[in-house]
């Protein structure tokens, strides 16, 4: 199938790109400079020019395609709320073109809010938090009511593995470089779980070709690991001391960060991996940093 795919030069999405290619798909993937473009070219995709805000190419990129994997989001958080309706009116406008057809939609959402202090699984649908406005999920259901095929990818707070320079696991990297010390929560028993980008891009492509409406799929090859096991393979890592600080302490040590640093997000996979037959098989998220690839 012809797949367009938003993101497609992005961490995850230049994974997705070359699963889909790999498996007998053609890609057309969303680009926003000749860099991206020439990116996409290089792993053998079509390019289309646009981004999310320009909703003419959006309807373009998916008149042109068999299915949609939406895995673009502008990650700036100094105008969250702003970006989320951005990503809310992509999913909108990619559902516009849909209408009618059978062509599968995936939209890319999170684990880490589902269910925080319990194992958060595909069947639990939390209610919309205006905290947290990103609305990719209620946005997909809406468009099943209008009988498109779309679903719902959730993702670990930790998508790993080489090429992360932004995600959350650097940022943990960076904060223990710049204090000097890696650092965890109490006593760091709150849990992240987590996925490899290449078992995520996987994931992907098995719900684009078998998208049931309104499903939620998890992308969680690890149920649960905790905050200070990461901190301490960080510290090991930097040869820095791992310290135990106090919630109060938090937000001086993590800023912004201090949210996620305290959540415990527990996710199991167990639904998706028997719907999909998804088998992740790549290295976990502590192998990844012990064997350097966040501090080379």
């Amino acid at each position: 199938m012809r797949v367009f795919v938003t993101g497609a030069t992005g961490f995850i999405g230049t994974a997705i790109v070359q699963e889909l290619i790999n498996a007998g798909h053609s890609v057309l993937g969303l680009a926003r400079s000749e860099a991206s473009a020439a990116k996409l070219i290089e792993a053998g995709a079509d390019v289309h020019s646009g981004d999310l805000e320009d909703l003419d190419s959006l309807r373009s990129g998916a008149a042109q395609s068999d299915g949609v994997i939406h895995a673009g989001f502008i990650h700036d958080f100094t105008r969250f709320k702003e970006v989320c309706e951005v990503d809310k009116k992509a999913i909108e406008t990619i559902g516009e073109i849909l209408v009618g057809s059978d062509r599968p939609l995936i939209v890319t959402s999170g684990t880490a809010l589902v269910s925080p202090g319990t194992l958060a699984t595909e069947d639990i649908i939390p209610p919309f938090n205006p905290a947290w406005p990103r609305a990719s999920e209620q946005t997909a259901d809406e468009l099943v009511k209008q009988g498109i095929r779309a679903a719902a990818l959730r993702l670990s707070p930790s998508v790993h593995g080489d090429g992360d320079h932004h995600g959350f696991v650097p940022i943990l990297v960076n904060t223990a470089r710049q204090k000097g010390f890696s650092a965890y929560i109490g006593e760091g028993l709150n849990r992240w779980n987590a996925v490899h980008r290449l078992d995520a891009a996987n994931l992907f492509r098995l719900a684009l070709e078998q998208a049931t409406p309104g499903t939620r799929y998890h992308g969680a090859a690890e149920e649960a690991i905790t905050v200070k096991a990461i901190a301490e393979a960080i510290g090991k890592q930097l040869n820095i001391p791992i310290k135990s600080i106090t919630p109060e302490a938090a937000a001086e040590h993590f800023g912004w960060f201090a949210h996620m640093a305290a959540i415990d997000c527990p996710t199991s996979s167990k639904l998706t991996q028997e719907r999909l037959s998804w088998h992740p098989t790549h290295s976990t998220l502590l192998a990844d940093i012990e064997n350097g690839v966040y501090t080379k």
